[in-house]
């Protein structure tokens, strides 16, 4: 077969199987998600194994001491994973949720419920564990799921999936086999093929680098839910109190500097700036971070700044996403000009105020149009788990569909359900 026939196959089995996953009771599903678990720590020698392989590619083709960490797979990682499945075993299950119902005048039932999207296609890199949190999430919320890693991943990514069907096969004869795939050829051609399948494939939700999650987008045919990057800020307000400001400040820039809701700006309202932004600056100097200001910044600072740690902004440090402990510093002229500045510059991702006005903050929570907007608390909130969901598959900042983290919930369309008494339509 060439690409496009081994791609369609793949699409075939996974919409066959998304029909055989709508039978399943929510008690069937838990049994098999909590018997893959157990089977991931039984396992764990073969798929360490396994991921000793990568690792080793990995080294031979000059993979960063950051790339290979995020490969390993070791015993702690590996219970992480079997976790993961447990929790969302334990989860409600979000299919048949009742979202409306209503009676018409002539007597018609309408009801509103939650269904699986169907086919969904999930395109990684680097850590195989989302292999198993994606394939564990979209098996309780009915979907079928095609998995594509990257190549740096290519065994350990799978003996997960033979791991996880393995295990659902073995604990319920009507296990839909094709349920979980795993793309096995590491030819990028095959992400273009593969959603090209309209027919098929319902939804892509790529993980990964902005350079990954365009491409992605721009080849896809059928709809991708996504964040291309995190540029999130904090906003200190005049009305601010400043220990607040700054533990929110310096949480949520380097609590994890690496992730996508550390925020890679902080706006400090001019009137507050004597009072707060030099003890700002180093609470921030103190965790190492490299601070890049607009000129009024560079002005007030630069006595204080050690050496290194202060530099002026480019306009191209506005549009970055760092990823590291470097963070912009600009000050403005009220709530006002950080709103509309935050929306210019921001990836309407995740985006704070610190004040303790509550009209200024309730005008900035309206206006800022992030999937998620804090008051006096830190970005790094912005977290499937954090938010009471248990888990999630992605953080999306789409506007159309699903918005914020993505737990079982939002891999859920819906359908309306019609009982009637023989009426027909006049």
């Amino acid at each position: 077969m060439n690409l496009i026939e081994e791609m369609t196959v793949l699409a075939r089995q996974a919409r066959t199987a998304s029909h055989a996953l709508t039978r399943l009771t929510t008690d069937e599903k838990n049994r098999c998600l909590r018997a893959m678990a157990d089977a991931l720590e039984g396992d764990a020698a073969k798929i360490q194994a396994a991921n000793a392989l990568d690792l080793e590619a990995g080294e031979k083709a000059g993979l960063s001491a950051a790339m290979l960490d995020r490969l390993k797979l070791d015993d702690r990682r590996i219970q992480g994973m079997a976790k993961g499945l447990r929790e969302v075993a334990a989860l409600e299950d979000p299919v048949g949720r009742l979202l409306d119902a209503r009676t018409r005048p002539n007597g018609l039932k309408l009801q509103k419920l939650a269904t699986p999207i169907g086919v969904v296609v999930i395109i990684y890199e680097s850590r195989p564990n989302v292999t198993a949190d994606a394939a564990g999430l979209c098996f309780k919320s009915g979907n079928a799921t095609i998995l594509r890693g990257g190549k740096e991943a290519i065994h350990s990514n799978g003996i997960i999936a033979e791991t996880l069907v393995t295990a659902g096969r073995r604990t319920l004869p009507v296990f839909p086999a094709h349920a979980i795939q795993l793309v096995a050829t590491t030819d990028r051609a095959a992400i273009p093929a593969l959603l090209s399948l309209t027919d098929y494939v319902d939804l892509c939700m790529p993980r990964g680098g902005e350079g990954l999650i365009r491409a992605v987008a721009d080849c896809s045919k059928v709809p991708v839910i996504k964040h291309y990057k995190g540029i999130c800020s904090v906003y200190v307000d005049r009305d601010a109190d400043p220990a607040m400001a700054t533990a929110v400040a310096v949480n949520s820039k380097c609590h994890r500097p690496g992730v996508c809701n550390a925020i890679e700006t902080l706006y400090v309202d001019r009137a507050a700036a004597d009072a707060v932004l030099p003890q700002l600056a180093g609470a921030l100097w103190e965790q190492g971070v490299e601070l890049r200001g607009d000129p009024d910044t560079v002005t007030r600072l630069g006595n204080l700044a050690p050496a290194g740690k202060l530099k002026p902004a480019t306009e191209e440090d506005w549009h970055t996403e760092y990823l590291s402990l470097i963070l912009n510093v600009r000050l403005v002229n009220g709530a006002d000009e950080a709103i509309g500045l935050i929306n210019e510059f921001g990836s309407h991702h995740s985006d704070a105020i610190v004040t303790k006005n509550e009209a200024t903050a309730k005008r900035f929570l309206n206006e800022v149009d992030s999937a998620a907007v804090y008051w006096n608390a830190s970005t790094r909130f912005t977290d499937g788990g954090e938010f009471g969901m248990g888990a999630e598959i992605g953080i999306s900042t789409d506007k159309v569909g699903a918005r914020g983290p993505m737990g079982l919930a939002e891999l859920t369309s819906y359908k309306w359900v019609a009982i009637g008494t023989g009426q027909i339509r006049g």
